[in-house]
């Protein structure tokens, strides 16, 4: 298969989809690799890497172009619609339902959009948000305790506290693996921290591998009303499957939050779990709402691209090479998980949460795509 992997456009994002490693394995199976020049720079990775190893570095044009399958971090932006098409596969992190003009291009061009965030194995688990959520929830406590500074517009506060000065407070949202993962930075930072959760199994979970270090509630709206009163740092760590995040935070909420407070939403790339919620980038991470410190953006793991590549690449491969090996509809046919990445084809979406979110039609993907064994 012709296997393209393009550059990151996004302001401030500078992971790319496959390492130098990645590549040798898939040209080793008998691919064809073509890497857009430049797109490993942000991730310490030249173009002489993937030529070293085989792959052809090539433009803009020859990878859009020329790739069965294209490989992307980002959803494309604006600027890349027109080079969307019928015969292409995309394989990148979508998140279309928090976003109707993407979805809307997606099902006009005619390509065929996989989206990392939805493949789901039959136990729940998101194997390829899993290294994404793990690095935005580590990011998130320490964006926290940054912004709590009093120069950068915080509390002045530090996290930790000191002999003789009680530490700060963290309330984290949502106990899956963005909250346990924002919970062991700021539980290392020395905060107190408290997690709010709906499973109770999950919080029993929680409870055993965090030793008793948190305190762990039950979750509800009246509950989290009175909980981030309390809070210096609260972190939104909410997610439902390829979904539109629910609006957990009102305005009316953050009125009784302390001034100089800081709140990081990690589900804004699903649209946030916060009424007062928007996009922000790296570049210019934060606003203030009511007192209250928002950082919103949208790739935090973009922060940290060395990082945030490799563990990408480790979680994506093996569904790369699935869909080269056996071409989309064989793979899917084979692996239920990654069906359920299918979000649209041939112009149809295939995600119901996608369509419902928009108030467009939904075609079951066995519909489009035969899911026997072929």
């Amino acid at each position: 298969m012709r296997i393209g992997v393009a550059k990151e456009i996004k302001s401030d994002e500078y992971r790319v989809a496959l390492t130098p490693a990645g590549a040798l394995e898939l040209i080793r199976r008998g691919n064809d690799v073509l890497i857009e020049s430049g797109a490993g720079v942000g991730s310490a990775f030249a173009d002489a890497a993937y030529e070293n190893v085989g792959a052809r570095v090539g433009s803009t044009d020859d990878v859009w172009n020329e790739s069965e399958l294209l490989l992307k971090v980002k959803e494309p932006i604006e600027q890349e619609y027109p080079r969307l098409r019928e015969g292409l596969v995309l394989f990148t992190y979508l998140h279309i339902a928090a976003d109707e003009r993407l979805t809307r291009a997606l099902v006009e061009s005619g390509v065929t959009a996989v989206a990392y965030e939805t493949v789901e194995t039959d136990d729940g688990r998101l194997p390829l948000l899993a290294p994404m959520s793990e690095i935005a929830g580590r990011l998130a406590a320490q964006a926290g305790a940054y912004f709590l500074e009093k120069p950068l517009g915080g509390r002045g506060l530090l996290l930790g506290g000191v002999p003789g000065v009680a530490p700060g407070r963290v309330l984290v949202i949502g106990g899956g693996i963005v909250g346990y993962n924002a919970a062991v930075i700021a539980i290392g930072l020395g905060a107190n921290v408290t997690i709010l959760e709906r499973s109770i199994d999950r919080m029993r979970h929680l409870d055993e591998i965090l030793s008793g270090r948190v305190s762990l509630v039950m979750s509800s709206s009246l509950q989290i009303a009175e909980s981030i009163k309390e809070a210096d740092v609260v972190i939104g760590a909410v997610l439902i499957p390829g979904a539109r995040a629910p609006k957990l935070i009102t305005r009316k909420m953050l009125v009784d939050m302390k001034d100089g407070s800081v709140f990081c939403d990690v589900a804004i790339d699903q649209g946030g779990c916060a009424e007062t919620s928007r996009p922000t980038t790296h570049s210019e991470p934060v606003y203030e709402v009511e007192g209250v410190t928002h950082y919103c953006v949208a790739n935090m793991p973009g922060a940290v691209p060395i990082t945030s590549t490799k563990g990408l690449t480790n979680a994506t491969l093996p569904y790369v090479e699935e869909i080269a090996d056996h071409g989309l509809r064989g793979a899917v046919a084979r692996d239920r998980s990654l069906a359920l990445g299918v979000n649209v084809v041939d112009g149809k979406i295939t995600y119901r949460a996608v369509a419902e979110a928009h108030d467009l039609d939904f075609t079951p993907l066995e519909d489009v795509l035969p899911l026997a064994p072929v």
